[in-house]
């Protein structure tokens, strides 16, 4: 009897055994030893008031640390008096600088001001032509003091200088508004028949989200939407569409795009405007996320028929809203057991 509890102790551990993890003060880290992520480093930044990207992020990064292999950093912002997690201070990111080794970032980003030696890693990484998979309001990831002589102010969500800024020059799409009607009307995600089999849609289905669909109004011609965005009813993926002109058409949800940097390189990039934590319940939107990182990576020809995408331990994940925050959590906190 011993020895049978103890073998299931052992079986039960098993995948956190495949997986290490360190962390600096300001970030985490899931080191992934087997998969086909080998030697390949995934940036995460998880930083928003809203979304609870600091809880959605580092989910997915333990899913593709230890069901796929990659080394994944999960960066927060970190208020200084104290080095906890805390999404409300818009200025610090100091683990930032782990894009340095990056080959891929998934971002979580709204209305950051970093301060300049902070965004210059940022910058550095996209005008290096590497990929970014952006999530919900990375749409409106910066917001600048439009009189300031930084660099990066051009970023701002609203730039004047940069039409659209980061957002929209970028990923395609800047913050325009709901589309559906926020809080009451969620989201099915919808495939583009013509594109069914682009592999970031392997094995993608019943895709649907508690949030709302955002308006997309920008969408360059270069731009490939793999799904549009359904607005239902209610709060259930059992509800019926929304009669009338908000599905006809419907707005982008999922799209894929290249952006030539400052420097003539070219990045990929794919964005999706859903990815709230509760989002991230979904099996089908993790699915779809998991092959983008394969696609980001240059690893296309390896995503699975059916990407693994099961929870690493609990996942829990807190209701989207301003305030609701978990305080005193540090990076450490969210640590796999060695």
């Amino acid at each position: 009897m011993k020895i049978s509890r103890y073998l299931s102790v052992v079986v039960a551990l098993l995948p956190f055994a495949l997986v290490g993890w360190t962390h600096a003060a300001d970030t985490v880290v899931y080191q992934g030893k087997q998969g086909a992520g080998q030697g390949k480093h995934i940036v995460f930044l998880a930083g928003d008031e809203e979304y609870r990207s600091e809880e959605g992020l580092p989910m997915l990064a333990k899913i593709l640390a230890v069901r796929h292999g990659f080394k994944c950093t999960v960066v927060f912002p970190i208020n200084p008096a104290n080095g906890t997690i805390d999404p409300l201070i818009l200025t610090n990111m100091p683990g930032v600088t782990a894009l340095d080794s990056a080959d891929v970032c998934v971002m979580g980003l709204r209305f950051r001001e970093l301060p300049d030696p902070q965004m210059k890693h940022f910058a550095d990484y996209l005008n290096a032509g590497k990929p970014i998979i952006a999530l919900r309001t990375s749409t409106h990831a910066f917001k600048y003091d439009r009189n300031k002589t930084s660099p990066y102010a051009k970023y701002d969500w609203y730039s004047p200088k940069w039409t659209g800024g980061f957002g929209q020059q970028v990923l395609g799409e800047t913050w325009v508004n709901h589309h559906g009607n926020h809080g009451v009307e969620s989201t099915r995600g919808v495939i583009n028949e013509a594109l069914k089999d682009n592999p970031v849609l392997r094995g993608v289905t019943d895709v649907w989200c508690p949030t709302d669909v955002y308006s997309v109004t920008h969408l360059p011609k270069d731009a490939t939407v793999l799904m549009y965005g359904q607005v239902l009813t209610g709060m259930k993926p059992t509800d019926p569409p929304v009669e009338g002109p908000k599905n006809h058409p419907m707005m982008a949800l999922v799209w894929l795009r290249d952006y030539k940097g400052e420097g003539g390189k070219t990045s990929k990039i794919c964005t999706t405007t859903m990815g709230a934590a509760v989002d991230l319940e979904n099996e089908g939107l993790r699915r779809l996320l998991v092959n983008a990182a394969y696609w980001a990576a240059g690893l296309e020809a390896q995503i699975p028929a059916r990407a693994d995408v099961d929870y690493v331990g609990e996942y829990k994940p807190g209701w989207f809203g301003f305030g609701k925050f978990k305080p005193g959590l540090k990076p450490e906190d969210l640590a796999l057991p060695e």
